[in-house]
């Protein structure tokens, strides 16, 4: 126990204890004397003594009526930091409630340096970091109650600077305006937000602050005066319409004032709400009421006019804006609002704590019933969306404080990942290659297996490999290596890309022994592979390792054909030769009797559009003209493509590929094979293999046209466990 003793003059000791019960004072009591015999002589921001700084927070928290245990846990700041070994005093003394919430706020604080470090790096992604940054401190916050101690605490301390005229720094005035003040707007705490902003513009930019406060200072009196008739004349006007109200004149706030100036470019003398009234009544209907009087005996300016009782903000402020203008000319503004949403909007969310006092004494299922509805709707302010505005993202579907943590990495930068993510899925979200590469991981800097659920305020740090991939088992559910879809694609993209070379590997060498066989070993196979009808030989070798391609269509190149067999198969165009048809039932313009064959890297069909290329020594190849390997070959060789159309098919039929996922599982491809029977489909291929439990089939069916397609899909996707059925 220290020898020096912090004293409390007994007017700090009833401005601590407003508004509390009679029980809840001597709790106060007891911990103000138990923690001023163990405070350290401690200094914070500014050198302002650490006593002082914690008793006056918790008279903040008492002019927005917070409970008694939000006041406790503030003044047990001052006390040194427990340092983890047996139990902790403050949670043996006063209870686990207060202990948590002490602990908490410590954390926040702990993150808010760290806050300060994370300021360099692009525009844009320090605007994301900020954001993520609030959204963490919430998120740490088991307790709401700890970020509103963060929050006065804060605050506090810009009062501090303000009164003793000690300097405060820029960056510190920055990071209120970027982080704080931002969270007690989202928390609905006006009275904190608006009084963080103003102190914090007047160290940030002292010259902006002394013009806009001395422009508002010369039109003081012309202004006053002006308020004073108006509230008067309202007052009179409320009387003789038997409703009753409280009406006064409404403070303006420098910041907000500047904000305006630049958002509408606008000059001080062209603000309307510099004059502005607020009328607080009874209920909803009196609000409307009140604005029915005020619209009448004032002219209303339309576009100056919301609603936020039928459409309220997103952090739950409710109340009646509107400007309007007297016989002068002169427009002010006029809040309505009941008592309750008055409240809110100047203690938001510590507003809240009072339902819960309210539970324990003359209504506890009412009062806790409230509570418990509007702490609900608190949670749901940890999934709020950026302040710049619609971007794509506001168009989603917000996520809920549950689905999302935020750690750290070691450079002070925030992550957002979904609950349950690892370091593996930290480490893709980081770079793709370091996910690859990824071995082990520290967490707060303890070594931790990769299995391990992050959670948020953590700071983690990946140890790789210099070479290397993934390991299949991180694909495996029941491992738990992976919970962010975006990680399980780049890794399931890693082993495709393996299994691609692998099939690349065995088709080359499957085509390099055919043309030994016939001994043209020194063929160019690019080009082979273009006469073929593949835009690169790479294609070539994975239709031929998927036994998608018959290796007798590579010696069927060098087959000598007869004299007809050449005839046939010139491209010779004449422009006076009618079109074709090919026995496929494809028209060549301009061609007759020209060889034609169905590429099979697209497999057309009727009615799909078709365009011809004219390959060396194989007549036109017919592909979908939206075909990938098409389309290169255009590109490269322009003067080889020849116009195609579909001419009298008869009873053709052709082959089409049809994709099937699905879970797989016993019978599966007996009850899939059974609905091509039953639709008469041919199938003339089937490719098959599983993965992680679900299987990927490849079928190769005739059908004479998109009609007999479009039925054996619908089919398909009928049958149990299919998640998707398409054509290739």
């Amino acid at each position: 126990m220290n020898s020096h003793f912090n004293t409390v003059t007994d007017e700090q000791v009833d401005q601590v204890s407003t508004g509390l019960t009679s029980e809840d004072r001597a709790r106060l009591l007891d911990a103000l004397h138990w923690a001023q015999q163990r405070s350290e002589p401690a200094v914070i921001v500014g050198s302002q003594p650490l006593w002082e700084h914690c008793l006056a927070t918790a008279e903040i928290l008492a002019s927005l009526q917070s409970d008694v245990a939000s006041r406790i846990a503030a003044i047990l700041l001052a006390l040194p930091a427990h340092d983890g070994k047996g139990l902790d005093p403050i949670s043996k003394t006063f209870g686990p409630e207060i202990g948590k919430l002490v602990q908490g706020t410590r954390a926040l604080l702990k993150l808010g340096e760290v806050a300060r470090e994370a300021t360099g790096g692009e525009v844009a992604d320090l605007a994301t970091q900020k954001e993520n940054l609030r959204k963490m401190l919430l998120a740490m916050a088991a307790d709401l109650r700890i970020v509103l101690i963060r929050l006065a605490s804060r605050l506090q301390t810009l009062r501090w600077h303000a009164k003793t005229k000690q300097p405060c720094g820029v960056e510190f005035a920055q990071e209120t305006l970027d982080l704080y003040a931002p969270l007690a707007n989202r928390l609905g705490i006006w009275q904190v937000k608006w009084e963080m902003e103003d102190l914090a513009f007047r160290f940030q930019q002292p010259e902006k602050y002394k013009e806009i406060a001395k422009a508002l200072e010369e039109k003081r009196i012309e202004r006053e005066s002006f308020i004073d008739q108006t509230l008067a004349d309202l007052k009179a006007l409320l009387e003789d319409a038997g409703i009753e109200a409280s009406v006064s004149g409404r403070p303006k706030h420098i910041f907000s004032i500047w904000n305006k100036m630049n958002r509408k470019a606008v000059d001080i003398s062209r603000l309307y709400d510099l004059r502005a009234v607020r009328v607080i009544v009874a209920d909803e209907r009196s609000c409307y009421n009140v604005l029915g009087i005020v619209h009448e005996h004032w002219s209303p300016i339309g576009e100056e006019f919301d609603d936020y009782i039928s459409r309220p903000k997103s952090n739950g402020y409710r109340s009646l804006h509107t400007v309007v203008a007297d016989k002068a000319g002169r427009a002010f503004e006029v809040q309505i609002r009941t008592q309750a949403m008055h409240d809110f909007a100047e203690h938001g969310m510590a507003a809240h704590w009072r339902y819960k006092e309210t539970g324990k004494s003359s209504a506890p299922a009412a009062g806790a019933e409230d509570y418990d509805r509007q702490l609900a709707w608190m949670r749901q302010l940890l999934a709020w969306q950026t302040e710049a505005g619609s971007s794509a993202l506001d168009q989603q579907q917000p996520q809920t404080a549950s689905d999302r943590i935020y750690v750290l990495s070691p450079q002070a930068r925030v992550i957002e990942l979904p609950r349950g993510a690892t370091p593996i899925d930290f480490a893709y979200h980081l770079h793709t290659d370091l996910g690859h590469r990824c071995r082990g991981a520290r967490v707060d800097g303890q070594m931790v297996p990769l299995q391990t659920k992050l959670d948020t305020g953590q700071t983690v740090d990946i140890i790789t490999t210099k070479a290397g991939g993934p390991s299949r088992d991180w694909l495996n559910p029941q491992l738990g290596y992976l919970a962010s879809p975006r990680a399980k694609a780049k890794v399931r993209a890693w082993f495709n890309a393996i299994e691609l070379q692998q099939r690349i590997t065995q088709g080359h060498a499957l085509v390099e022994k055919e043309l030994q066989r016939l001994g043209k070993t020194a063929i160019n196979q690019e080009q082979l592979a273009q006469q073929l009808g593949f835009a690169h030989a790479d294609d070539l070798y994975v239709a031929v390792a998927k036994e998608d391609f018959s290796l007798r269509h590579i010696d069927a190149v060098f087959q000598p054909k007869s004299q007809d067999e050449q005839t046939r198969t010139q491209p010779i165009i004449s422009e006076h030769k009618p079109a074709s048809s090919s026995p496929s039932g494809v028209l060549v313009q301009g061609v007759d009797s020209l060889l034609t064959q169905l590429a099979r890297c697209c497999r057309p069909a009727p009615p799909d559009p078709i365009s011809g290329f004219v390959t060396r020594g194989r007549g036109v190849s017919i592909h979908r003209s939206d075909c990938p390997s098409f389309v290169q070959l255009a590109r490269r060789d322009p003067e080889r493509v020849i116009e195609v159309s579909w001419g009298q098919t008869g009873d053709s039929v052709y082959p089409v590929d049809v994709v099937v996922h699905a879970h797989d599982r016993h019978g599966l491809l007996r009850d899939l094979s059974e609905v091509f029977a039953r639709l008469r489909l041919n199938v003339v291929g089937v490719n098959t293999q599983s993965k992680a439990s679900l299987a990927h089939m490849v079928f190769t069916v005739q059908v004479s046209g998109a009609d007999v397609l479009q039925r054996a899909l619908a089919a398909l996707t009928e049958v149990s466990g299919v998640l998707s059925a398409q054509r290739r």
